[in-house]
């Protein structure tokens, strides 16, 4: 068996594993405004923080979504649990803000999705950080198909955190409540280098409040 038929064979072994583990969980959504960008046809693109992946995929209640994926092993054993939460993955990534390994072809697989109204998520502040720093590709993706930007921030009742870690990655416990807080849309209204600054800045700010706010 090959090592990347192995990592498969593994994430398939971690994606039923972790399906049991959902079942233990209590999931809820606080400011849900998906209802009217849905009942107006707007489609748009989940951004939240690279730490809160793990619980984002548990919690997921989209009947469809797609999100990038790294081509990494890492990436090997995640795609087949996010395939089972009604994600598809996308491979490849983005590394400190250029697109390389794969980040273009992704992005615009990604913006095919989204224009056929199949919601995405980013971790905007990924693969390697800084933590909190948002990168462009999420505002280049919703410019370039008119998805409006979600900001989304995952708590959870009880949770291992990796300090050691750069994005300090939460995995929530069985038996733990799942939160999914959102907050305003953001639209994304030009290209130009001015404005790509200040929706970033704007999200990072949103996000930072988002994870910031007591239960």
């Amino acid at each position: 068996m090959s090592r990347r038929s192995l990592f498969r064979f593994l994430g398939w072994c971690l994606a039923f594993i972790v399906l049991m583990w959902r079942l233990t969980c209590r999931y809820r959504v606080v400011n849900d405004v998906r209802p009217s960008l849905r009942a107006k046809g707007q489609p748009y693109v989940y951004a939240l923080l690279h730490a809160h992946q793990i619980g984002a995929a548990l919690l997921n209640d989209e009947k469809r979504m797609c999100a990038m994926v790294s081509r990494s092993k890492g990436g090997e054993l995640l795609a087949p649990g996010l395939r089972l939460r009604h994600v598809t993955p996308v491979r490849g990534s983005t590394r400190r803000g250029t697109a390389e390994k794969g980040g273009r072809a992704a992005l615009q697989v990604l913006q095919e999705h989204v224009m056929k109204n199949i919601p995405a998520v980013l971790a905007v502040d990924g693969p390697l950080g800084p933590r909190g720093k948002v990168h462009r590709g999420i505002v280049d993706l919703c410019c370039a198909t008119g998805a409006v930007i979600l900001p989304a921030s995952i708590h959870v009742s009880r949770s291992l955190v990796l300090r050691n870690t750069w994005d300090h990655l939460q995995i929530p416990m069985p038996f733990s409540t799942i939160e999914l807080r959102l907050g305003a849309p953001i639209a994304v209204t030009s290209a130009s280098e001015d404005s790509v600054k200040h929706t970033r800045a704007q999200l990072a700010e949103t996000l930072a409040a988002l994870e910031s706010t007591p239960a």
